[in-house]
């Protein structure tokens, strides 16, 4: 092995490369500049990245590599050495520190199994993956503005209308399927490049975008057959909403605020449930929903601006949009002033529809709710960001029974 010059101090120019191949020649030629660049060793067989400044070029024969040099080589490869090839984006190079893989901030594996792997057969698990029936919060997510609104209508003393809500919960499963399925096509680039999304179907090549086309223009005929069950002017108002689902997940690329639009889009049911019961569209309704559909985007800004943190650094790696990353270090203040603008909409919903106290109670508790959210989420954590998320669910459920109790209750006070 060549012997490296030694500048002052006594410190070799450059850590010797010491291989461990016996019975084999062996070349290993660094090239070393101002960049990264990287070494190849066919015995190891596995790329590495070195930080360099000169050329060397090493060969050994049939020797065995001495035990002085194979631990001065350990200790070279890993003080030098950065992170292995594979674990670094395939098309570019991130900023510095700002990789896409890491693992405090992404906290979903490529994949994981669920009852999907478990019950599902081959021909069919791409797609039920495709959208994401194993992981029903956004269905949770989008059902709940809806209910809100049919419970709101309902008559006093009664319970709301247990065939709409069916309607709804069927309708909330295949819009949000569908929903999935146009997001990763419009996503499947940049699915491919981050380490958290790159198992999705059409990002691993499980689905063609051919065969998810048809998979979503077979979801869209469903989804109308549900909004066909409705009146008219409900089905005029639903068919509507289509423009919001589409153009959606191009939001990130163009505003800072593509959870706002999502709010627009998620919150339609606000406006369609108290339609589907009434089948009138008037001031009423509007002094009713109007508060209740703005309310539901105040508090999808909150949801989703946590949950966006858990991408933030991919999304700066693939120059992808997001409040997470526009409220910068306000961020905790200003979805502070989000719960609680949801919370005062959602009262003034309450007070135009004759509410009663179930529902004022029910608003503490989940006021109560939206600030354990905000007060305690660790942005820096991507697994704490994910279950104050998934959290929203029961958030939706207590505003629901208040209005539910909150109805009932009304017929009491009309006996007073």
């Amino acid at each position: 092995m060549h012997r490296l010059p030694r500048p002052m101090g006594g410190m070799p120019l450059l850590p010797a490369i010491a291989l461990r191949c016996k019975q084999v020649s062996t070349r290993t030629k660094c090239i070393l500049g101002g960049s990264r660049s990287f070494i190849s060793t066919f015995t190891p067989n596995r790329p590495t990245y070195t930080p360099s400044s000169c050329l060397i070029t090493t060969t050994t024969t049939r020797s065995p590599v001495s035990p002085i040099s194979s631990s001065f080589s350990r200790h070279a490869l890993t003080k030098y050495n950065s992170p292995p090839l594979s674990r670094m984006s395939s098309l570019s190079t991130p900023p510095a520190g700002l990789s896409p893989n890491d693992p405090s901030t992404n906290v979903e594996t490529p994949h994981t199994h669920t009852w999907v792997d478990r019950y599902c057969s081959p021909a069919i698990k791409p797609y039920m993956r495709l959208i994401r029936i194993d992981r029903p919060i956004g269905t949770w997510l989008l059902l709940w503005p809806g209910l809100w609104s049919i419970a709101m209508a309902a008559p006093a003393g009664l319970l709301p209308d247990m065939k709409l809500i069916a309607l709804f919960a069927v309708g909330s499963v295949i819009m949000r399927g569908a929903g999935c399925t146009i997001n990763d096509m419009a996503d499947m680039e940049y699915d491919k490049r981050v380490e958290r999304t790159r198992s999705r179907p059409l990002a691993s090549g499980m689905l063609t975008r051919r065969q998810a086309t048809a998979f979503l223009a077979l979801q869209l005929s469903a989804g109308l057959g549900v909004l066909l069950s409705l009146n008219v002017p409900s089905i005029m108002l639903g068919a509507s909403s289509l423009l919001l689902v589409v153009t959606y997940p191009f939001m990130k690329r163009i505003t800072w605020y593509p959870q706002a639009f999502l709010g627009l889009t998620f919150n339609w049911g606000a406006l369609l449930g108290w339609l589907a019961v009434t089948g009138s569209l008037d001031t009423h309704m509007l002094a009713v929903t109007g508060p209740m559909y703005a309310a539901g985007i105040a508090w999808t800004l909150v949801y989703d601006t946590i949950y966006a943190h858990m991408d933030k650094k991919d999304d700066l790696f693939l120059g992808v949009k997001s409040t997470a990353i526009k409220f910068g270090e306000h961020n905790r203040m200003i979805l502070a002033g989000l719960g609680m603008t949801t919370i005062s909409l959602m009262c003034l919903s309450g007070f135009n529809a004759g509410q009663t106290a179930p529902f004022y109670v029910s608003m503490a508790a989940a006021a109560t709710h939206l600030a354990w959210q905000v007060n305690t989420v660790q942005f820096g954590n991507g697994a704490d960001c994910l279950n104050k998320f998934v959290s929203n669910k029961w958030f939706g459920a207590i505003i629901f029974s208040g209005i539910v109790l909150g109805t009932l209750w009304k017929s009491q006070e009309e006996k007073r």
